[in-house]
């Protein structure tokens, strides 16, 4: 027997308040867009901007204040620290300007600086990575071509799963992965690049009329911005661990998305003359259980991490956590709700037409 979350299937109206999520969605997003413009902006880790990072051991506990006044200096500029752990004992020095490419120098460096700072209070280097510049670009592009074509490949596989347009969708692939080379000619970064290309993607979804997979990609799309201006308020260091997590979320909240999408669309088939704003809230209430369960249960596990998993996964575990969150708001207010935005699908029309055709006593049909 199935675990269901409610003994009976909830008869909650979800569409009927789709005008506020639209306006607390717009304000997570101006929020997070003022951060990274004017706040905090987008703390970059190592792994993208370049530069090293210590994790550093002591064995008694220590002020932040009078360690970062010990390390700044003219052997050390732009260093910025970090509690690692609880205690006080452990920090992660953070160096953000590669002056040196001598790990051993500057290792040296940072342990002159510490004994001669507290020479009772032994320090010991227990990490330490360096990233060039070079390596930090590289990184970056691979991780926003990543995004770009999960979120493209995402809107094929909707197109033809979805409303049976497989020519469609792969023609949408072909034109916007050549576009994006030849706008690469064109001399735009690769941030640029992909927000056009992404641009260019709901555009073409929208114009052809495929409304799942235009549904879909705005809702991933709602999620990942959401969450990195969410992240850039609570100035957390965007680095692999996170672009890991966004990844993450993109599937997760892609799943949640097909769950609705697919009883959708086996309510068309069953009852293709019911409105199409009730269609989607009958699909909503009937994955309601399924949702709230795996909802739950990654929310205890991301949590757990998130308190017990150490300074290592903290930031991944923080952003899976905001995105369970965004994610599963999102698959019902945003991604369902902008079908009926959008007006009614061509699957939608398809399946009235057949229905008014097969009436017994029409067209010869008896």
């Amino acid at each position: 027997m199935p675990i269901t979350f409610f003994t009976h299937e909830p008869k909650i109206d979800f569409i009927r308040w789709r005008y506020v999520s639209y306006a607390i969605s717009i304000g997570l997003l101006l929020v997070g867009l003022g951060s990274a413009l004017f706040g905090n902006g987008l703390k970059m880790g190592i792994d993208f901007a370049g530069g090293v990072i210590m994790q550093v051991q002591f064995q008694k506990p220590v002020a932040d204040e009078t360690l970062k006044n010990s390390l700044e200096g003219p052997a050390l500029p732009g260093i910025s620290i970090q509690s690692f752990g609880e205690g006080g004992q452990e920090y992660l020095l953070r160096l953000s300007s590669m002056d040196t490419t001598d790990a051993l120098s500057l290792r040296k460096s940072v342990t002159t600086a510490l004994s001669a700072a507290f020479p009772d209070n032994p320090a010991e280097i227990v990490r330490m990575e360096m990233v060039g510049p070079k390596v930090g670009d590289d990184l970056t592009n691979k991780a926003l071509s990543a995004l770009y074509y999960a979120v493209l490949l995402i809107a094929v596989y909707i197109s033809g799963r979805f409303e049976q347009r497989w020519m469609a969708g792969a023609i949408m692939a072909a034109a916007l992965w050549g576009g994006m080379y030849a706008l690469g000619f064109a001399g735009f970064g690769m941030g640029w690049l992909v927000l056009l290309a992404l641009g260019i993607t709901v555009v073409v979804c929208f114009f052809l009329r495929l409304n799942f997979a235009l549904g879909a990609v705005v809702g991933l799309l709602h999620d990942v911005f959401i969450t990195v201006g969410l992240l850039s308020v609570l100035n957390v260091e965007i680095d692999l661990n996170v672009v890991a997590a966004l990844l993450t979320l993109v599937g997760y909240s892609l799943n949640d998305t097909i769950i609705v999408y697919d009883r959708l669309r086996e309510n068309l088939r069953a009852a293709p003359r019911m409105e199409l704003g009730a269609l989607i809230n009958k699909s909503i209430n009937q994955t309601l259980s399924r949702t709230v369960l795996t909802s739950g249960t990654t929310l205890v596990a991301t949590l757990a991490l998130y308190l017990l998993g150490g300074g290592v996964i903290h930031d991944f575990a923080l952003t899976v956590l905001i995105g369970v969150f965004v994610g599963t708001a999102s698959s019902i207010y945003v991604s369902s709700a902008i079908l009926l935005a959008l007006g009614d699908t061509e699957t939608y029309v398809r399946m009235q037409e057949k229905e008014e055709y097969e009436k017994p006593g029409e067209h010869g049909i008896v």
